[in-house]
C-alpha cells in the first residue's frame, strides 16, 4: 500500500435532515477525483483506505456514511434510522461533490461500497470516470439468505453457533429476530446481539481466520452502530427491487471499470461479481484464486491498486 498520510482538509456536511456527515480530503488537491465508499454499511473509514491511491496524482475523498464513523449522530446512540437508507447514501454522494466543486469521479468501493457505488452510478453514470469494486455484494434475497439465513453455516458451523446463540429459544427469520434485539432500549439485549452479529462477519470475510479483525468488530460501540444499520439496510433489501442492480447494469455502459472478486468470498460469493460482470458490457473481471473477502488479503489487495495505478 501507499504510504501513511493524513488529511489536508475535513468538515461535516449538513444533510439538511439532521445528519452531519463526515469527510476528508487527502493525496493531490489538484490530482484526479476518488470517492472512496465503505463497507457495511456502517463500517467508517479508516486511515489505511486511504493508502489504496497514489497521492501524488489523486485527490482522495473519503467519507463516513450516516450513522458510523465520525458522522453524526451515531447509530450507537440512536435507534432512529428512518433517514438512512441506500438513496439517501446516494444523495450524500451527489452532495459531497457538489460541495467540493468536483464534476465527475472515480468511485471505489468494496463489499457494501460495492453495493451503493453501483446504485450512485447507475442513477448518476455522467458523474462517474471509472469503477473499482470488490467483494460483490448487490442484496439480492439469495444474498441475504446465504450470508444470514444459514448457508454460510456449512463453511463455518462453529462461528454460525456463536451467531444464533442470542436467538436461542426464539423462532423465525434470523434477520427479523435480529432487528428486535438490536431495536431493545436495554443494553444487555441489544449489546450482545450486536457483538454477535459483527463479531460473525469479523470471523468469516476472511480466507485464514484474524483473531485481531474479530477484536475490532467486537467493540461494543462499534459493533452496535455496524449491527443496527446492517440489519436496517437487510430488513429493508436496501430498498432495491428484486435484482435491481444487475438488472440495471446496462447503465454502466462506457464506464471503464475493474471488479476485483476472491474466489473463496464466503460473505459475498463470487456468483454476484460474475452475474455483474456478464450483465456489465466492458468490464473487467480479476478472480484471486487465493482470497475470501476482506480488502487487504494479498491478492485482493494488489488487484485494487493495479487497478487504481492504472486509472490514476
Amino acid at each position: 500500500m501507499y504510504p501513511e498520510i493524513e488529511p489536508h482538509a475535513s468538515g461535516h456536511l449538513d444533510t439538511g435532515d439532521g445528519n452531519l456527515v463526515y469527510w476528508e480530503e487527502c493525496g493531490n488537491p489538484a490530482g484526479k477525483p476518488v470517492v472512496f465508499l465503505h463497507g457495511g454499511p456502517g463500517g467508517g473509514c479508516s486511515p489505511s483506505h486511504r493508502r489504496l491511491f497514489d497521492p501524488s496524482a489523486y485527490r482522495i475523498v473519503l467519507f463516513d456514511q450516516r450513522g458510523c464513523g465520525r458522522s453524526t449522530p451515531h447509530a450507537s446512540s440512536t435507534a432512529d434510522l428512518a433517514s438512512n437508507t441506500t438513496w439517501h447514501l446516494v444523495s450524500d454522494i451527489e452532495r459531497l461533490r457538489s460541495f467540493l466543486g468536483v464534476e465527475r469521479w472515480q468511485v471505489f468501493g468494496g463489499s457494501w461500497g460495492s453495493t451503493l457505488a453501483l446504485a450512485y452510478a447507475e442513477t448518476h453514470p455522467s458523474r462517474v470516470t471509472e469503477l473499482v469494486l470488490r467483494g460483490i455484494f448487490t442484496l439480492r434475497s439469495s444474498e441475504i439468505d446465504w450470508y444470514y439465513r444459514g448457508g454460510a453455516a456449512n463453511l463455518f458451523p462453529d462461528q454460525w453457533e456463536k451467531f444464533m446463540a442470542p436467538l436461542e429459544g426464539l423462532d423465525g427469520d434470523p434477520v427479523e429476530l435480529y432487528s428486535k434485539l438490536l431495536a431493545s432500549p436495554d443494553p444487555s439485549v441489544h449489546g450482545p446481539a450486536a457483538v454477535a452479529w459483527s463479531t460473525w462477519e469479523g470471523a468469516t470475510v476472511t480466507l485464514l481466520p484474524r483473531p485481531e479483525l474479530v477484536e475490532e468488530f467486537a467493540e461494543p460501540s462499534y459493533a452496535l452502530a455496524f449491527a443496527r444499520i446492517e440489519n436496517h439496510y437487510f430488513v429493508h433489501g436496501g430498498w432495491f427491487e428484486e435484482g435491481q442492480l444487475i438488472r440495471d447494469a446496462s447503465r454502466l455502459a462506457g464506464i471503464p471499470g475493474v471488479i476485483v472478486q476472491g474466489r473463496y468470498d464466503a460473505a459475498t460469493p463470487a456468483v454476484s461479481a460474475w452475474d455483474l460482470h456478464k450483465a456489465w458490457p466492458g468490464s473487467e473481471l480479476v478472480l484471486v484464486p487465493d482470497a475470501g473477502h476482506a480488502y487487504d488479503e494479498p491478492g485482493i489487495l494488489a488487484a485494487l491498486l493495479s487497478a487504481t495505478d492504472r486509472f490514476r
